[in-house]
């Protein structure tokens, strides 16, 4: 259903502003009507095929996206004004009005619609799964059932700006021996493509052999500037190749335990998995939600086949009468660690806390593993640059040499 911003006069004169959610103009001009406010000018924030682009067109998309950060910023608010005993629909109303992503502005206005409508704030927000996931919506129904929705708001606005933390540490961490991976595969390329070429021409007059680096050296050069396209063509192929097999579920598994066992990241890998699920649970039990269905909702956000295979077997036999510790004990990929402070919050009866603490500890060991192989991989970057480039000019200096001894 497409959104309408409106400038409308109340009954006592007011200029004021907003968004409407109705089936075409006119509907939507009725309903402000019948709510009191007459309007002024009435348009399509989003337009339909906007929408309809930015669904088909992954660009398009990204750039109508929403943010981690805006998206944690919005539901702070919404905690704060609902912990100041301000009425939901009220709430709503002044995030919309402060919003400036036009994406965001357009999901919680369709979420008040639903709300004047009589639904629940987590069934309006069940209606936008891109935005809301399913631990967002749990928490949510949670906390409207215990009648502590701001408490559990803030604990998603905490949880979600974590998150977004230490993805962003990562990623500064990784900033710099990807650019420099970048930069330095431009350069080679460029090198061995076009300039290396026009220098090794000279060498077919000689009447003498190369030497084996030389003859090397042109052969490369000679292949990568008459098929330089099929790299940038491989690539695509591969990727696309890659995303048809990861749609198979024995591809997917395939994949999963790759991305588990590959030296180095395998392990960073593993860590943010753990620090997920001690994260996503922690905060799940500490807003209300039973454990069975937290751990269902944990099930789907690891997105590794093989730990939510370790969770479906959890979640058998916890119905059985076992406890969660017990349950994972079994798995390969919950270190003993993990399994005794699980066991140990479940004896004393904070859980929650527990988990949260196996979350800082994986978070935290995530990151600096991250730092000392990033600090490992600048260096022998650097290195593996200077005898590339050397080999060139070596494999360059050589013939040269022999010509100027040729010239004696």
């Amino acid at each position: 259903m497409p959104v309408y911003e409106y400038t409308a006069l109340d009954v006592a004169g007011r200029k004021s502003s907003g968004l409407v959610d109705a089936e075409s103009p006119v509907a939507a001009r009725q309903r402000l009507r019948n709510s009191g406010v007459y309007p002024l000018d009435i348009r399509e924030a989003i337009s339909r095929s906007a929408g309809t682009m930015a669904e088909r067109i992954p660009l398009a998309r990204f750039f109508q996206r929403v943010r981690n950060s805006e998206l944690a910023v919005a539901t702070r608010q919404l905690s704060i004004l609902i912990g100041a005993g301000v009425p939901l629909v009220g709430c709503l109303e002044a995030i919309i009005k402060q919003s400036t992503n036009q994406a965001l502005k357009r999901i919680f206005a369709q979420v008040k619609e639903s709300i004047n409508e009589g639904s629940s704030l987590a069934s309006a927000l069940s209606r936008h799964p891109r935005l809301f996931s399913p631990m967002y919506v749990s928490m949510v129904e949670a906390g409207e059932a215990s009648g502590s929705l701001d408490l559990v708001l803030e604990r998603l606005a905490e949880l979600t700006e974590q998150r977004q933390a230490l993805t962003n540490r990562l990623r500064a961490v990784l900033a710099y021996p990807v650019f420099m991976s970048c930069v330095g595969i431009v350069v080679v390329f460029f090198l061995l493509a076009f300039i290396v070429p026009n220098i090794t021409s000279i060498f077919g007059e000689m009447q003498r052999a190369l030497p084996p680096s030389t003859t090397a050296l042109i052969a490369v050069s000679s292949f990568l500037k008459a098929a330089w396209w099929a790299f940038p063509v491989g690539a695509v192929v591969f990727v696309a190749a890659l995303r048809r097999v990861k749609k198979a579920e024995r591809g997917r598994m395939i994949w999963d335990k790759l991305k588990l066992f590959m030296p180095l990241a395998g392990s960073v890998y593993q860590k943010i998995l753990l620090a997920r699920f001690g994260r996503t649970l922690g905060t799940l039990l500490a807003g209300g939600v039973q454990l069975l269905p937290a751990l269902s909702i944990v099930r789907s956000i690891l997105e590794n086949e093989w730990f939510q295979k370790c969770i479906d077997s959890a979640i058998n036999e916890i119905r059985g009468g076992r406890s969660l510790s017990g349950s994972l004990a079994q798995s390969r990929w919950f270190p003993p660690i993990v399994i005794q402070m699980i066991a140990v919050g479940e004896k004393s009866g904070d859980l929650e806390q527990m988990l949260n603490r196996i979350a800082d500890t994986y978070e935290r060991e995530a990151e600096s593993f991250t730092v000392a192989i990033t600090s490992l991989l600048e260096p022998l970057m650097i290195l593996l640059m200077g005898l590339v480039v050397g080999f060139i000019v070596i494999s360059i200096l050589l013939p040269i040499f022999e010509m100027s001894q040729l010239i004696r």
